[in-house]
């Protein structure tokens, strides 16, 4: 359930009730805006609603039947904007990701990263360990790859964002992620999330393949209920019986999603079509349809990338397409 606190209310009084609540088996998580406070009252014991009104300072309980508490804009009506390097993700605000697939030698990750950088992109995105369906396929360097990141985005003053895989890579991750990701194939690895709950930089957290959309905001709320707020969604595109494309861009799921939680929603046109030349009419689509980012797979050489080279575009390609789409995004009155 949610406690509405009147406007204004003291910050004893908001005390009082997480004590509680709190004091009855129940987690209280916080939300503060303008007038008035919210606290989420989270847990599997019975409580009478009465017994809470009745606390000084409450303005009104509300019971909510969705499975997900922290993700709903019942609990923050605002839009969530997270910030990184100066890139911001949500409300009128469309941050842009951008690299190669995975990191193979620092030659490449410089280049692509100089060219991305002149290009206007602050956050570089880079696989160093690599879920693929196949065993023989590249797996990434590892930790190596993780420094190879670190060192180039700190050449040219951009963040960092890459896929952790296992909770035990948590801690290495910290030393070189700004951003950590979660994959589509670990969207329901609820250790991993529940591990990420208690970290306190932002998470990127990627659709599964056959995941629905609750199914999805339930693994957001996995983490939010460990404390950490700042979960960015990104849609990347579910598996159907289609297979002219890599999977199918679910662009409707933006503004549904976007109706029911506060949590910026971002797109990867390239992981969802797996083509070139699909990646710019979809990030278009993505934008027109109120994305709130973009992540985009670019490579300095596609051709010889080791991994979804198909899928990434040419620097050049880029630099033009972000052009449009900044063009674009006046008109949906948003910025990039």
């Amino acid at each position: 359930m949610l406690i509405v606190m009147q406007s204004h209310a003291s910050e004893d009084k908001i005390q009082k009730v997480i004590e509680f609540i709190k004091q009855r088996g129940f987690d209280a998580h916080i939300s503060r805006g303008e007038d008035h406070t919210v606290i989420g009252c989270v847990g599997r014991k019975i409580i009478d609603k009465r017994d809470i009104e009745l606390l000084d300072g409450v303005k009104e309980v509300i019971r909510i039947t969705s499975p997900y508490k922290l993700v709903s804009r019942v609990f923050k009506p605002d839009n969530t904007i997270i910030e990184v390097n100066g890139i911001k993700f949500g409300g009128t605000h469309i941050g842009m990701i951008a690299g190669p697939c995975s990191v193979e030698t620092y030659e490449q990750m410089d280049e692509t990263a100089e060219k991305l950088y002149n290009s206007g992109v602050r956050i570089l995105r880079g696989g160093a360990f690599k879920p693929r369906t196949s065993p023989y396929a590249f797996q990434g360097l590892g930790e190596e790859g993780l420094k190879i990141l670190r060192k180039v985005a700190d050449k040219y003053n951009m963040a960092v964002t890459s896929e952790v895989m296992e909770v035990n890579q948590i801690p290495m991750f910290l030393k070189y992620v700004d951003i950590l990701q979660v994959g589509a194939r670990n969207m329901q690895n609820f250790n991993l999330l529940k591990s990420l709950g208690e970290v306190r930089k932002p998470v990127m957290l990627k659709r599964g393949l056959s995941a629905t959309i609750e199914e999805w905001l339930m693994s957001a709320e996995y983490i939010m209920s460990g404390g950490n707020r700042e979960v960015i969604l990104c849609e990347r595109g579910i598996r159907t019986f289609e297979n002219m494309t890599r999977n199918t861009l679910d662009i409707s799921a933006i503004p549904v999603v976007q109706k029911i939680s506060h949590l910026p929603v971002i797109v990867d046109p390239s992981h969802a079509t797996g083509l070139r030349d699909k990646v710019a009419p979809m990030s278009k689509a993505a934008v027109a349809a109120g994305a709130d980012g973009l992540v985009i797979e670019v490579h300095n050489n596609p051709d010889c990338a080791l991994c979804d080279g198909a899928q990434s575009l040419y620097p050049e390609e880029f630099a033009e397409l972000f052009k449009d789409l900044k063009a674009l995004a006046v008109v949906v009155k948003k910025t990039f």
